[in-house]
């Protein structure tokens, strides 16, 4: 049998893995579901964050293309990463990177847009950071990962 090279994989790699790529399937999900327009799942966000759902939709359909770019970039971006932390694939840094860029060009766009105050809440601007403070820290974890010669 041939040796690799490649270290052991240690157990939290598949904790990380696993419960990001859970994560990060939601933010896939809202994203899907949000491109689509699908009136169901928008109608129990808009409850949920108690406002109309016309003032959702309303705001989601005024993307400009860019912005949709963006949330797309940082959405997947997220989910490769985690895909690719499981495989053990070196390139989930990178995966991460882009997702941090495209998580920029959203808080940009969020910040500069016309949010409708319903929206410009806590709640959003400390989801916001929670999703800042996962990405860093997933980078930060596969280039550790790399560096150890965990994912090759």
């Amino acid at each position: 049998m041939e040796n690799s090279g490649a270290a052991r994989a240690p157990w939290h790699l598949w904790v990380v893995g696993v419960l990001t790529l859970i994560w990060n399937a939601f933010g896939a999900y809202d994203y899907s579901m949000t491109q689509m327009r699908n009136e169901e799942y928008l109608g129990q966000a808009a409850e949920g964050a108690g406002v109309p759902l016309q003032v959702m939709l309303d705001y989601f359909t005024n993307f400009p293309v860019w912005a949709d770019a963006a949330w797309a970039l940082g959405v997947w971006g997220a989910v490769a990463g985690s895909a690719l932390l499981l495989i053990r694939n070196r390139f989930a840094y990178h995966a991460f990177l882009v997702s941090l860029l495209g998580l920029a060009g959203t808080t940009v766009f969020t910040l500069k847009s016309d949010i409708p105050a319903e929206l410009d809440n806590s709640f959003t601007w400390i989801f916001t950071a929670v999703i800042w403070a996962t990405i860093i820290a997933l980078a930060y974890y596969a280039r550790r990962m790399t560096a150890r010669g965990v994912l090759k």
